[in-house]
């Protein structure tokens, strides 16, 4: 069987996800990479690299630069000619790309994989996590984003790949382009950090969350997350939520202030290794996957802590 892996990249390099993305199409054959956008030359490099794959094909055009769902989709369906599963990581690009490469071979997605149990047999996610299922596909195509945490990540160093270059699609014009508001910062990206402070709507205002939370962090080394909860409310951009709706991460260490817990949330980082919860409610769901709890004023114990450190 021959899979087609979707690259996700900022356009200098490959992003984590597409590593644990590798590692699951590994259990289904052989790894083609596909590397999209514009002027990405040093991108395919890199995914040339990566331990376990066999072939890059890059789509160098403009109509890619941004990487819309509408260009990349048929594209994708293209060379599916030549493969039998399309798999991308659950980012939000991926998520955007791959129900259009469903749609256009007229088969089923699988969303969210958790292992490979066959060919095409799988588990994934329903009801927040709180249940898992087991599911076969009986399409010719797969089309399967993956749960980047419950995968490792391949080696981005070991590999030869052939890099073939692929004609492009060109430009739909469905979609065009417009601006896009990116968050900097220093800390490092949620989806990758070893170590990620959350605040929660306890914490009653932005003012508050920088003030407690962000202090903590820059001591720890770590990435800020959110509840849904206090991204909803305006305390800090959307990039920063956490959840079934947000961002999936498994982190080392994740220490949760101010959050109740709900669903949702825990939906997004119960993988985590070590869970530390910081609550003045001792019945908060939190507490029921923390490894470490801590109940009382979170605006008194969170400055302690952090000065202690």
């Amino acid at each position: 069987m021959n899979t087609l892996v979707w690259v996700e990249h900022d356009g200098a390099a490959v992003k984590d996800a597409t590593l644990s993305a590798v590692t699951a199409a590994a259990q289904l054959g052989e790894v083609h990479l596909l590397v999209a956008g514009h002027g990405v030359g040093d991108v395919a490099t890199a995914a040339a690299a990566i331990a376990g794959v066999g072939k890059v094909h890059v789509a160098d055009d403009a109509a890619y630069a941004h990487a819309l769902a509408e260009n990349v989709a048929p594209l994708v369906a293209t060379l599916m000619g030549h493969h039998d599963a399309f798999v991308v990581p659950s980012t939000s690009t991926g998520k955007n790309i791959a129900p259009r490469v469903a749609a256009l071979l007229d088969v089923m997605q699988i969303s969210d994989i958790l292992s490979v149990e066959g060919d095409a047999t799988f588990t994934r996610p329903i009801y927040a996590g709180n249940a898992i299922a087991t599911v076969k596909s009986s399409d010719a195509k797969l089309v399967l984003t993956v749960r980047g945490t419950a995968f490792a990540k391949a080696a981005s160093t070991g590999g030869a790949a052939v890099i073939e270059a692929v004609a492009a699609a060109g430009d739909s014009g469905k979609a065009s382009f417009v601006s896009s508001e990116i968050a900097k910062s220093e800390r490092p990206e949620l989806t990758s950090a070893k170590i990620i402070v959350s605040g929660g709507r306890a914490l009653q205002n932005a003012e508050n969350f920088q003030a407690i939370i962000e202090p903590l962090a820059d001591k720890l080394g770590a990435g800020v997350g959110a509840s849904r909860a206090a991204v909803d409310a305006g305390y800090v951009p959307n990039d920063y939520q956490v959840g079934q709706t947000g961002k999936i991460v498994a982190p080392e260490v994740y220490v949760a202030v101010g959050i109740s817990g709900a669903i949702q949330h825990l939906a997004g980082m119960k993988d985590s290794k070590t869970i530390i919860a910081i609550n003045k409610d001792e019945d908060a769901p939190i507490f029921q996957v923390a490894d470490i709890g801590l109940v009382g004023d979170l605006f008194k114990i969170v400055p302690e802590l952090t000065g202690k450190l």
